[in-house]
């Protein structure tokens, strides 16, 4: 990817990435790209948060990883927000979800370089089933971030991939902004829990 890219041959940043074999993240497809595999890689704040977005074909692709889980990224995060991240992890065993960090706690635990700053948001991805009660979840969720040093940004995400906002879907709102790695459209919000994806 690299070897395409002749604007990143002076990021020293950059050109360790692939010798460190850190990841890149799956993104939705921009207007306009060509075929292929889309990729990005954001870069952290002391390189000026940086966003670079690759086109790969599926075969360069070596290996294929979910997020991390909440409790494996603890360790990495700061230790005013283990109380947090230990009552997320709770309420997600309690609610046969899985919690997982993304945004910049999963970029600082698959790295180890300095993404979390004192204003970063916790980012959460929770990957329900359809024995989750959703709405107590949103609601228990929204009572942690009460009492929590950070704020709380995150997905619910079905079996199908489609996501929603939990704070959209804790607002009751009757049908939902739904996002999903192939498209962005609004769903009904019973649709959404019965897995439908929006057109």
């Amino acid at each position: 990817m690299l070897d395409a890219r002749g604007d990143l041959a002076t990021d020293t940043l950059v050109a360790r990435w692939p010798k460190m074999r850190w990841p890149t993240i799956r993104r939705r497809v921009l207007p306009g790209e060509a075929n292929g595999l889309a990729l990005g890689l954001p870069l952290p704040p002391s390189a000026g948060k940086k966003r670079i977005s690759f086109l790969v074909d599926n075969d360069h692709v070596t290996s294929v990883a979910r997020p991390p889980l909440l409790r494996q990224a603890r360790a990495y995060a700061p230790r005013n927000w283990w109380p947090t991240l230990d009552r997320l992890d709770a309420l997600a065993q309690r609610d046969a979800v899985d919690a997982r960090a993304f945004g910049s706690l999963a970029w600082q635990s698959l790295t180890g370089l300095d993404y979390v700053t004192t204003g970063s948001d916790l980012d959460v991805l929770f990957e329900f089933r359809t024995e989750t009660d959703i709405d107590r979840l949103v609601a228990d969720v929204a009572a942690i971030e009460a009492d929590a040093p950070m704020r709380l940004d995150g997905e619910l995400m079905g079996a199908d991939g489609a996501a929603v906002n939990w704070r959209e879907f804790h607002g009751g709102a009757s049908e939902l902004l739904v996002k999903s790695i192939d498209s962005v459209g609004l769903l009904g919000r019973h649709q959404f829990i019965s897995g439908a994806m929006a057109s």
